[in-house]
């Protein structure tokens, strides 16, 4: 089962742009995503630049409309991630409870809808779905 760990900083929502974390911070982080892959565990893993230097494309009317960054009304926002593949959601909640997080973060763990989740003639309309994951022709 594929569970996504979403962590979520307070305040990262009116960070400036290029703000980095504590060397600190990143150097425990780091001990901790290893414990994840040395587990074999890991799937994938990457941090976020804040949203100050994002954008959001919304569709009211149908028609694309872009804001940039930062979002006024955000009460929070994800500051990185991580995709891991374990046996359960309790399993899921053990690997986030290790993780090194400050007291202004929490992480959201959300499992990844897998193709046998859904229905005949949804699992035929996304025909093709599997094939285009991770292959994205980029390195």
């Amino acid at each position: 089962m594929r569970f996504m760990m979403l962590m979520i900083p307070k305040g990262y929502e009116t960070a400036a742009p290029g703000t980095m974390p504590d060397a600190k911070a990143v150097a425990a982080m780091m001990k901790y995503n290893q414990d994840l892959q040395d587990a074999g565990v890991l799937v994938t893993l990457d941090g976020l630049h804040p949203p100050s230097m994002g954008a959001r494309v919304s569709f009211e009317g149908g028609k694309p409309l872009v804001t940039d960054g930062p979002f006024i009304e955000a009460k929070e926002v994800l500051g990185g991630y991580w995709m891991i593949d374990v046996a359960s959601r309790d399993e899921a909640i053990a690997w986030a409870k290790r993780c090194p997080a400050g007291e202004n973060e929490m992480i959201e763990i959300r499992q990844v809808q897998e193709m046998a989740d859904f229905p005949a003639d949804v699992q035929e309309a996304a025909a093709g779905f599997e094939a285009l994951q991770g292959k994205s022709g980029k390195n």
